[in-house]
């Protein structure tokens, strides 16, 4: 497509300038970015510009960047046979309006810092960039389940795309095969339409085939009041204790035992979130089928935790992975994802807690384990430099979606909920994804910050990458229940999955009033509640809930 079908958009607004330079019309009435006008690749520490030929072609003596059509996208293609390659940097001219506001999304979870910015200065946006004036939004991203780990940058004349190739801190080596990076699709909002409803369809274009929950998910989890000091006869009676004040028959809730039910490690005694064998309970829970079971017989179905890249505390050396900085305590060692037996025992713990008849699973933990960074912490890179995994022929991303391919495949009919997962490698993976950091039991503050912003900012990814969980309430009485119902009454009409963590003490006859209700309408399909004040409030306190404003007071 040549430079004169570009994008023609109404002078009167800022779009022109937003779009112009960067996409085009199509013939079959989408939006594609244009041919970029500069392309460079990392090997090592070098970056080399690399040479264009017909804005799809792009060499620097043997890495080669190639970008093609791929239906409604453009697809990247790298090869470099014979140097490591560390990353693909690509770079439109570009003048951002400064009435502009931009978004962008987080690695894996989002930890109470979402927000629309104006400064544009050393800020990654992860996986997509939305860009709007109020009048009109252009979005930019990339397709869920790439094989390199992206973000975008902006800057006063220029939009970058980063594709990370690294395998664990050393470039890949991708010898002669041809790596499939990235698919780029951009999409542009209809005159006047929210930036959120614009956002919600281009996140359910860069996943075409989320895989979703046959029904609306709610239940229970004991973590924010037993904080892994739980036990299956605590669990019998919480789950009793909440089975009473389900209403919907046709969708029962789900009773999620979190951490603390599997065989500790002799290093690390009583430690629930770290564990020697994650196919046997310890004797806190001995039988788990027969748990399982009398879940179900309370009108719950049942569901537990694990953490899937736990080494056992005397595992053998070659199953290991490298110790690096945030993964380098001797009492957590990591199995390598890369190697294959370390795979089947993923597999065969899933496989287990199918015998035992648990119908969800939430795994926890994989890329911190992977990488030895949280989120937050990767703002100068993934992680740290100079390492890699057993098998370096596969970037980090590919070594992930390896990994979630797996756990997907053994889970079978088993609803799966990624925390700590990378967001845009899940989707289309997993039903669920908690996609925000702990709430609390403790800490309005947390549950504040962590709760209601990552839900006002990645609601738009709600059924169009997975259910998306903003975590639990919870129900304790360490909370004031004048906050926490408001929380409550968010997470129930949001239309996403409700989780309540309710402390046996803390629920008297008003909190199970609530709960009834909030069960009740969280058990059916409602609509998609909207942050209506997103672009300038970190925590929204206006929302449209079943086609109705509700204000909060989050103080």
């Amino acid at each position: 497509m040549q430079r004169r079908h570009f994008l023609k958009l109404s002078a009167t607004t800022t779009a022109a300038v937003l779009f112009s330079r960067l996409t085009y019309a199509t013939s079959t009435h989408s939006t594609a970015i244009n041919a970029p006008d500069e392309v460079w690749a990392q090997s090592g520490d070098e970056w080399f510009k690399l040479k264009g030929s017909n804005g799809s072609s792009f060499v620097y003596k043997d890495i080669s960047v190639v970008i093609k059509t791929n239906g409604n996208a453009k697809g990247v293609y790298v090869m470099s046979p014979t140097q490591q390659l560390n990353a693909v940097r690509i770079k439109w001219k570009h003048n951002t309006s400064p009435q502009a506001k931009f978004l962008g999304d987080h690695w894996e979870r989002s930890y109470g810092d979402l927000q629309w910015k104006t400064d544009t200065a050393g800020v990654k946006n992860p996986w997509y960039l939305i860009i709007s004036d109020g009048k009109q939004t252009g979005c930019f991203g990339v397709k869920t389940g790439t094989n390199s780990i992206c973000w975008w940058a902006l800057s006063a004349d220029s939009l970058e795309l980063n594709l990370d190739t690294h395998s664990g801190g050393n470039g890949v080596l991708l010898g002669t095969r041809q790596l499939h990076a990235a698919d780029i699709i951009t999409h542009e909002s209809k005159n006047g339409e929210p930036a959120f409803k614009v956002t919600h369809r281009f996140c359910g274009m860069m996943c075409e085939k989320p895989r979703l929950p046959k029904q609306p998910i709610y239940g229970i989890n004991d973590w924010y009041f037993a904080y892994g000091n739980n036990s299956a006869e605590l669990i019998r009676k919480t789950t009793g204790m909440m089975a009473e004040l389900v209403t919907d028959t046709n969708n029962r809730p789900f009773s999620v035992m979190d951490a603390g039910w599997a065989t500790y490690s002799p290093l690390l005694p009583g430690d629930g979130g770290w564990n020697d064998d994650f196919s046997k309970p310890n004797d806190k829970f001995k039988d788990m089928k027969l748990l399982g079971d009398e879940i179900k017989q309370m009108g719950m179905r049942p569901g537990l935790w694990m953490r899937p890249l736990c080494a056992k505390h005397d595992e053998k050396a070659s199953l290991v992975a490298p110790k690096i900085p945030g993964r380098d305590d001797p009492r957590n060692p990591v199995l390598d994802p890369t190697i294959p037996e370390n795979i089947e025992r993923i597999k065969h713990n899933y496989a287990v807690y199918q015998q035992w008849g648990y119908e969800m699973v939430k795994h926890d933990f994989s890329t911190y384990d992977i990488t030895g960074r949280w989120g937050f912490d990767m703002k100068g890179s993934i992680t740290s430099p100079g390492w890699n995994f057993q098998d370096r022929s596969k970037t980090t991303a590919e070594i992930i979606n390896n990994l979630y391919a797996a756990i997907r495949e053994a889970a079978g009919s088993m609803y799966v909920i990624g925390c700590n997962t990378m967001s845009h490698l899940s989707a289309g993976v997993f039903e669920l994804c908690r996609i925000g950091d702990d709430t609390s039991g403790h800490e309005w503050e947390r549950t504040r910050k962590m709760g209601v912003n990552t839900l006002a900012f990645r609601l738009p990814q709600h059924n169009t990458f997975y259910a998306v969980d903003g975590d639990c309430v919870g129900l304790t009485k360490d909370i004031a229940w004048e906050k926490n119902k408001q929380w409550l009454q968010l997470l129930a009409e949001s239309g996403a999955p409700l989780f309540i963590s309710a402390q046996p003490e803390a629920l008297g006859a008003e909190q199970k009033v609530a709960v009834k209700q909030a069960f009740a309408n969280a058990a059916r399909v409602q609509p998609l509640g909207e942050p209506l004040d997103w672009m300038s409030n970190m925590l929204p306190t206006k929302w449209k809930l079943n086609n109705r404003e509700v204000d909060f007071n989050w103080a």
